[in-house]
């Protein structure tokens, strides 16, 4: 049975931060877990290891004054997951991918975090998902 989202997202932020601190790929990591996690979860985390060069230079746009690897590595993680989901999940409502990952920031990074993830991804969103109000349901 599929965990809801927001688990799966903690999952996946879990897992990324792992693959960074043990400096293997993202799909590398999910190779070796004994137990495969949520699909969701694992979308997540291949996504970011397949896309990394594509959305790591949207952080190092949008960021103003910080590149990726001098962010806060919880930061840059959840930053990363949120950006895959803004450039290639359209299913999910943007408002719903910033409320999540600033959620996760707040929880789990610095008190500054939330506010410096919501604005990135607003930046990025703004990028990425030019003409979204403009679509149904959008």
């Amino acid at each position: 049975m599929p965990v809801p989202r927001r688990e799966a997202r903690e999952r996946a932020l879990s897992l990324l931060y792992e693959a960074e601190a043990k400096g293997v790929a993202p799909g590398e990591l999910l190779a070796e877990l004994p137990v495969p996690p949520d699909p969701f979860a694992s979308e997540l985390v291949r996504g970011v290891g397949e896309r990394l060069a594509e959305i790591d230079a949207l952080l190092a746009k949008h960021a103003i004054g910080w590149t990726p690897e001098r962010m806060p590595a919880v930061d840059r993680a959840v930053l990363r997951m949120a950006a895959f989901e803004l450039i290639a999940l359209a299913d999910v409502p943007t408002a719903v991918v910033l409320s999540e990952a600033v959620e996760l920031a707040n929880g789990y990074s610095t008190d500054e975090s939330g506010r410096f993830v919501n604005g990135v991804l607003a930046a990025i969103a703004g990028e990425v998902r030019r003409g979204e109000a403009d679509r149904p349901g959008g």
